[in-house]
């Protein structure tokens, strides 16, 4: 049944179990944590010491911005960064629009497969577990927003 949107279920990850107050850009540690099953603090961890040895050992832009505001997930994440972390976990990658193209695929029921996923939209990524979102928001703009691609579990 295509055009439903999907359920919404608040889950932050473990973040407050592991003890983080107030607001952060942390949506990649979040979905990640929820999608693989690992605590927040692990992913937290690890995604800043990915962002330090990248910051350490390339010389692009993204290099300096890690230096210059710091490697903490908090800060936000980098598709160069977090793309080979999620992979490692046992997710393929699998993209839905193409330039040009337009949008494809909707975060609604019928547009993704079941399973365990972690979307990529517009400036932030969401799990999707069984056809819910699991995040601190409701990211689906009511069934219209536009999957740019997702992680699925194999």
């Amino acid at each position: 049944m295509i055009g439903r949107e999907l359920p919404f279920v608040f889950n932050d990850g473990g973040r407050a179990a592991a003890g983080y107050l107030g607001n952060a850009g942390d949506c990649v540690v979040r979905a990640i944590a929820i999608a693989t099953g690992l605590s927040y603090q692990q992913v937290y961890e690890d995604l800043g010491h990915a962002n330090a040895s990248y910051a350490q050992l390339r010389n692009d832009r993204l290099a300096k911005r890690l230096h210059s505001k710091g490697s903490s997930p908090r800060n936000g994440n980098h598709r160069k960064v977090f793309h080979d972390y999620i992979l490692s976990h046992g997710f393929t990658w699998v993209p839905t629009m193409q330039i040009g193209q337009g949008c494809q695929v909707h975060l609604r029921a019928g547009e993704l497969p079941k399973g365990v996923l972690i979307i990529k939209v517009s400036k932030h990524l969401s799990a999707v577990v069984n056809e819910v979102i699991q995040d601190t928001h409701n990211p689906s703009r009511g069934g219209t927003r536009c999957v740019y691609g997702y992680y699925i579990k194999r």
